[in-house]
């Protein structure tokens, strides 16, 4: 049987302002406009034969993106692991290796990362049955992209004999070129592009990792052993992981390995690296070059992305450039240097900023909240609760709290002072009703309805950061302070 196992790490910087920490590519629209990269990588996997529901590693901070993004699909996943900080991909496989092998016998591991682009799924699934026929054999496979260009933004694979009809030994791995070596690469047919793709089985994995890199596989056997369930995640010891070094698969691994295989394939694969990579996707159709996005008008431009999220973006007379609003940051490049937006977040992080961190939407598992103004001594938000769903029941020690319901039907839990808890009384607010929650006071939102309930929270008070929040009980997991 093959086991998906998608790696959905990520630090939302190659894509920013519409990538952020707490809500990265993976879980954006950016190839369809109907599912995210996340989603879309759990759905070319459809029609593979034996194919077990997929594992997801994934950062402890997404979990409820990523289960929510799952649940949407219909897809129940074999597990979701969560990483309490992220170690690079040799040991987020050693944690799935070993998460597999406790329920599975020892399957092949389909080892994908949540935020590629593969536009022939097909094309995609025949080469991955070609690379079976490896794997079976003890072969540790990887995917290999037959290159369209001489991109110096890749690794590469340098193709060794062939092994059957089925694939080709790995002569070497090849780091990110310069120009003229890329250009080398190509003309010679020997070299295709590193996609970070991996059929492995798991036995096979652990064996070479303990050979290559054994104090990864002991550190992550050491924090899986210490792990919990926490719902429907599997928390891994904070701990005994963060004593892990930070290593990925072909490093500890594949550059190591005497039964490296490499399966050439064109599936239309882009690892979407920068805003360069969404432009190529979208500029095809278009005969001056252009991709937009949003609601954008363009006069007399060329080979330029525009992408729009909250208001009208016009551009004139421009040429090569990349064009990127969000509600609360604009990005203007030139089109051949996006990958130096990683400067702009590092720049962000040095000077104490929140606009790489989140964006102005934030989601929650119970649902989401945006901020609409924040000044001295107040902020105001929208706040939306899916129905059936609540807040944590919880008080603030520096803020008070008006709630105005524009929609929907709350049930407003409110209390005495903390330690109280006999004395909560609860009500029912329907829309134009409104409440107050006074500094100190417990209380808690719930949605009893079954339609989305928003409402207007006007927040005011000496301090209004969301670390301002002492949780009492809390129905997804989230830490609680009882004091």
């Amino acid at each position: 049987m093959i086991l998906p196992v998608i790696l959905s790490g990520g630090s939302g910087s190659r894509l920013w302002p519409v990538s952020r920490e707490a809500y990265p590519k993976q879980f954006l629209k950016l190839n369809s406009s109907d599912h995210s990269l996340l989603q879309e990588a759990v759905l070319r996997l459809g029609s593979l034969a034996e194919c077990l529901p997929p594992l997801l590693v994934c950062n402890e901070a997404h979990r409820f993106l990523a289960a929510e993004q799952l649940q949407a699909l219909g897809v129940i996943p074999s597990r979701i692991v969560l990483e309490p900080m992220g170690r690079n991909t040799a040991p987020a496989l050693a944690l799935a290796a070993l998460a597999a092998q406790q329920d599975q016998d020892d399957p092949l591991l389909l080892v994908m990362p949540a935020d590629h682009v593969i536009e022939d799924a097909q094309v995609f699934l025949d080469a991955v049955a070609q690379g079976r026929r490896l794997a079976r054999k003890g072969k540790l496979v990887t995917f290999g992209i037959t290159p369209a260009s001489p991109h110096t933004g890749y690794g590469y694979i340098r193709r060794g004999e062939a092994l059957g009809d089925a694939g080709y030994r790995v002569d070497a791995f090849v780091e990110k070129p310069d120009a003229e070596r890329a250009a080398a690469y190509l003309s010679s047919g020997d070299y295709l592009w590193n996609s970070g793709i991996f059929l492995i089985s798991a036995s096979r994995y652990l064996e070479e990792l303990e050979r290559h890199a054994g104090d990864i596989l002991e550190s992550c056997r050491r924090a899986l052993a210490a792990s919990r369930e926490d719902l429907d995640f599997l928390r891994i010891d904070v701990e005994a992981f963060a004593a892990c070094r930070g290593e990925s698969i072909d490093y500890a691994v594949m550059e190591n390995t005497q039964d490296a295989a490499v399966v050439p394939m064109d599936p239309g694969w882009s690892d979407i690296g920068a805003w360069d990579a969404i432009h190529a996707l979208h500029s095809r159709d278009d005969a001056s070059g252009n991709a937009t996005q949003g609601d954008v008008l363009l006069h007399q431009a060329r080979n330029t992305l525009v992408r729009s999220e909250s208001r009208l973006v016009a551009a004139v007379g421009v040429e090569d450039l990349v064009i990127i609003e969000t509600d609360d940051a604009v990005l203007v490049a030139d089109r051949h240097q996006a990958q130096e937006t990683k400067r702009i977040v590092e720049a962000l992080k040095r000077d104490s900023r929140c606009e790489h961190l989140t964006h102005r939407r934030v989601y929650r598992p119970w649902g989401y909240y945006r901020t609409m103004a924040i000044s001295e001594g107040f902020q105001v938000k929208e706040i939306v609760v899916k129905p059936g769903h609540q807040l944590s029941l919880q008080m603030h020690h520096h803020r008070a709290e008006h709630w105005v319901i524009v929609e929907g039907t709350a049930r407003v839990t409110q209390g005495e002072r903390p330690g109280d808890q006999q004395g909560l009384t609860h009500r029912v607010l329907t829309e134009g009703e409104s409440t107050y929650i006074p500094l100190g006071i417990l209380h808690r939102l719930e949605n009893p309805g079954l339609v989305p309930l928003r409402l207007i929270e006007v927040q005011t008070g000496s301090y209004l950061g969301e670390d301002d929040i002492v949780r009492f009980d809390d129905a997804y997991g989230r830490s609680c302070d009882v004091s």
